[in-house]
């Protein structure tokens, strides 16, 4: 679009109205020569902020996009509204990504790159210099005075790096004005050294220390408030006789009294409530401060008993979940709903529905309550939509919700939550060192640490350590999710720790710290000791996450019996079943289960192969690189588990077949190019493509189970492999087959999946020296029957 030179830019009718005067003699100057205006817009300077100014908010929007870059949008005058992107410069980019909380700006986009916004056009003409603080002390149009059309709508890509403590704007959360802190304090000589601390006088952060509530008119209502800041579901009763004796003999210092909660807020200081004032010291007629004891949830329940109760409680609701979170307590919400996983659709989506879903799950009330698919999009049906709870139901299917249509909401609007969990100091228990960045280095640990003692830090054995055990320590760390577990470390600066205390760290990859995780304990057993062979990490903010189309496993399932004149290269690359090399070559033929897969990048970030391009092998025969040793296994299971044939898809070209629509591919394996999975993309490799089989020539008739696992030795991280496996009930009457109910593992509930023990499928299988093949690297358009180009 080419900007019209000739227009005046007023800042806005407002400002015309109280300039009076001024705007009538610009008008003038208008009508009288026109000519007189130069090249260019000439942007009104802002007008002085001043603290009665509402602050902006800003957030990114747009698909397909990652956590740091989308489409710039402005919440002004109470409505959310994009800048147009001409004269867009570095500059911009660099304060709004400043405003989104990271630290500063690698390039911008235009024309819309992520997608077309609604509503209202802010900004237009923006010129910063890159220094200010805010958008507002940057010249511009003035507010709402555009001539551009929403295909003009302004992008940035920011730095992958947070400004240290800023808080995301694209969320809903809490107004804390009054109250910003509040702990338990716990007295019982026991409990003070135990955590989480479940039970105690509950304090708000006043000057430079504590101060307590006075408990006049305190009930139960107030303490659930309190027990879900600290990270837990429910409150129960306290023995008060204990703490009104500690009352006599401490000297405490009231400063909050009339505290009166619904038991609906997040916060306390969303109730009303009282600040004393003067000597607060004589306050409190009770002479009794607020005492609160919770209940907490199966994650950090510290008795047995306690657990296993709570446990089954849970089991006996409706079922939900949270998926695509790189802490406990976070991510994109699904339900259970005709034994099917879906998402909430994030219209109406609040505080309130968000707490029902954390206390039902075992946390406390809802720090966040997140919208625009800020967890990742989930696949499958979209459950419910707008959601409105009161904050008072037990489980999120007793609140009012509406059923959704195709035509209301897509997985771009899927609602996700971050809540409150008690406090465990796990990440007092870790750190990095030697990296180039905070998000990176060598593994220290914090063992034998005795009451009040230094702790003494050491390294984790590199031996064994990989994806799964990295996704712990960066859970651990706070730092998101893994990019990739190193076994050795001696590219990295060395600290002055260099004892090996931790060996054997064999992790399931749920764990809230490495604590958790399987070890060998005191007795180090480590071949290597060295410092170089220390265990190190690589995290991340955000994660690829690949999920199987089931659906089409199903639908293009058929039998082929193939000559073996036909299958010399499948051979080559082990595609057959091991009795194939006693076949009279080249008479007779082998039956293969043929089928397609359709493998989607459900994440936040690209998924890319392990290995770099350099050395990513040429295989002659199918005329292609492969750049992974394993990716997809394919099983024929008996119903009790036994496998009687195996698919070999490992070594593969990785390219963006297909992608929702306004997401751009990335990734061809044609020419040499580079490979992976764009988000929002996926790769398809169809049932006429070599190796894309099971070999079942020795298989029996009978009931069987199909099973296929995605990245099975975890080589990439993910955000969750839990949804990496696929099974398929088959039968086979030694001519025909019938494959049927294809899911994702964990779609369907059973006895493993109720005891979270459901993904055991995933086990790796380091010996397994399959591959993954594809015809020349383009996948064959038409029937070809597996003929190499």
């Amino acid at each position: 679009m080419v900007t019209s030179q000739l227009q005046p830019h007023f800042s806005s009718s407002r400002a015309m109205g109280r300039c009076g005067t001024r705007a009538w003699q610009e008008l003038l100057v208008l009508l009288g020569g026109l000519w007189m205006w130069g090249s260019g817009a000439q942007p009104t300077p802002p007008s002085p902020t001043s603290s009665s100014v509402p602050p902006l908010k800003f957030r990114l929007a747009g698909y397909p996009r990652k956590h740091n870059e989308g489409r710039i949008e402005v919440f002004y005058n109470e409505e959310w509204g994009t800048i147009c992107d001409d004269d867009f410069t570095l500059s911009n980019a660099q304060v709004l990504c400043r405003q989104l909380g990271f630290v500063g700006a690698t390039g911008w986009a235009h024309s819309a790159k992520y997608g077309k916004g609604v509503g209202r056009i802010w900004l237009d003409n923006v010129n910063c210099a890159g220094n200010e603080k805010s958008i507002r002390d940057c010249k511009h149009r003035g507010w709402g005075n555009s001539d551009c059309s929403h295909e003009e709508d302004a992008g940035v890509i920011c730095k992958d790096e947070r400004i240290p403590g800023f808080k995301d704007s694209n969320v809903i959360e809490t107004e804390q004005s009054h109250v910003e802190e509040v702990r338990l304090r716990a007295v019982v000589s026991g409990a003070q050294r135990r955590l989480p601390v479940t039970e105690g006088i509950v304090e708000v952060r006043y000057k430079d220390g504590w101060a307590q509530i006075c408990d006049e008119g305190w009930d139960s209502k107030n303490s659930r408030v309190i027990c879900g800041m600290m990270g837990f579901p429910t409150e129960k009763k306290v023995n008060r006789n204990f703490y009104k004796l500690f009352a006599e003999r401490q000297q405490l210092n009231y400063r909050l009294h009339s505290v009166s909660c619904t038991g609906t807020e997040v916060h306390i200081s969303m109730c009303t409530f009282q600040f004393y004032r003067g000597n607060s010291s004589a306050a409190c007629s009770t002479g009794m401060p607020a005492v609160v004891s919770c209940l907490p949830g199966p994650l950090f329940a510290t008795s047995s008993t306690q657990k296993k109760k709570q446990r089954q409680q849970q089991q006996s609701q409706p079922r939900i979940r949270l998926k695509g979170g790189a802490k406990a307590g976070e991510g994109r919400v699904e339900v259970l709903k005709n034994n099917e996983w879906g998402t909430i659709c994030d219209d109406r989506w609040n505080l309130l529905s968000a707490s029902v879903v954390c206390r039902e799950l075992g946390f406390g009330s809802a720090k966040e309550a997140l919208t625009g698919a800020r967890m990742g999009q989930g696949m499958g049906p979209i459950h419910l939509n707008e959601v409105q709870c009161l904050g008072t139901e037990k489980s999120l299917w007793s609140c009012p919700f509406k059923n959704i249509t195709q035509e209301d909401c897509k997985h771009t609007e899927d609602a996700a939550v971050r809540c409150n969990i008690p406090y465990m100091g796990y990440e007092n228990l870790i750190r990095l060192s030697g990296g180039r960045s905070r998000f990176e280095g060598r593994v220290e640990v914090a063992v034998g640490a005795a009451e009040g003692d230094e702790p003494r830090w050491g390294l984790v054995c590199g031996e064994g350590w990989g994806t799964l055990e990295a996704m712990v320590a960066c859970r651990q760390l706070g730092l998101g999710f893994a990019n990739h577990g190193l076994q050795e470390t001696w590219y990295w600066d060395a600290s002055n720790v260099t004892e090996m205390v931790l060996s054997g760290v064999k992790c399931a990859g749920h764990e809230l710290s490495l604590s958790h995780c399987q070890h060998h304990g005191s007795s180090l057993n480590c071949r290597n000791t060295g410092t170089r062979f220390a265990a190190g990490v690589i995290c991340s903010e955000t994660a690829s996450d690949l999920l199987l189309h089931a659906p089409l496993v199903q639908e293009t399932a058929y039998i082929e019996d193939r000559p073996l004149h036909m299958l010399y290269c499948a051979a080559e690359e082990n595609c057959l079943s091991s009795s194939a090399r006693h076949a009279n070559w080249p008479y007779g033929h082998r039956r293969l289960l043929r089928f397609s897969s359709q493998i989607h990048n459900n994440g936040r970030a690209d998924f890319r192969p392990k290995a770099g391009r350099h050395s990513w092998v040429w295989h002659e025969c199918h005329r292609h690189y492969h750049s992974m040793d394993i990716f997809t296994h394919y099983d024929i299971l008996t119903p009790n588990g036994t496998k009687v044939a195996e698919g070999h898809k490992a070594s593969f070209c990785l390219e963006d077949t297909e992608c929702e629509e306004d997401v751009a591919k990335r990734y061809e394996c044609a020419n040499f190019g580079e490979q992976g999975i764009t988000v929002g993309c996926w790769d398809l490799y169809r049932h006429d493509i070599d190796c894309q089989w099971i070999d079942i020539t020795d298989v029996k008739p009978g009931n069987y189970i199909l099973q296929v696992v995605i990245n099975p030795n975890f080589e990439v991280a993910e955000s969750d492999f839990t949804n990496n496996a696929m099974k398929c009930n088959c039968k086979y009457d030694g001519h025909r087959i019938w494959v049927h109910s294809c899911h994702i593992g964990s779609c369907v509930q059973s006895a493993d999946a109720d005891t979270g023990t459901g993904t055991g499928v995933l086990a790796p299988r380091g010996s397994d020296s399959t591959q993954r093949t594809s015809a020349n690297s383009q996948k064959p358009p038409g029937g070809s029957q597996g003929s190499e180009l």
